[in-house]
């Protein structure tokens, strides 16, 4: 089973250092799915779920937020805002943070601020469909 080293780090954490078989991640250009000795790239990270696998245990998954991903010589960085497991996500107040967004979203403000309620919107939901899809 080949492996690559994986870094990912949150804004204030690290979330998980170690070996891994497989990373899944959504990008400006899609889904990218990275393996063992994998080319080189440098990528920006959507919000999103990022999929990822240690060697003999089951897939793990996270909601991400916008970060970048880079792979150089069979190692992975992936920097976000913000990274989270699926217990650690509190579904209502997720729920309550995409209800506040749609109705930001529905008043008349300015281009910024019509900007940050879809990038909470995009985050709440991210959220709940990682909530969603935990075992």
């Amino acid at each position: 089973m080949d492996t690559f080293q994986v870094h990912i780090l949150a804004a204030d954490r690290t979330f998980y250092e170690g070996p891994c078989v497989s990373l899944t991640i959504s990008t400006s250009d899609g889904e990218r799915g990275i393996l063992a000795h994998h080319c080189n790239m440098l990528a920006a990270v959507q919000p999103g779920t990022l999929r990822y696998q240690v060697p003999w245990e089951e897939p793990r998954m996270a909601a991400v937020s916008a970060g970048m991903v880079k792979v150089e010589n069979n190692e992975v960085l992936v920097l976000v805002d913000s990274a989270e497991r699926p217990e650690e996500i509190d579904a209502a107040r997720a729920q309550r943070e995409a209800d506040q967004a749609r109705e930001a979203l529905l008043q008349k403000r300015s281009r910024q601020e019509h900007q940050i309620a879809q990038a909470a919107l995009a985050r709440a939901l991210n959220r709940l469909r990682v909530k969603g899809l935990e075992r």
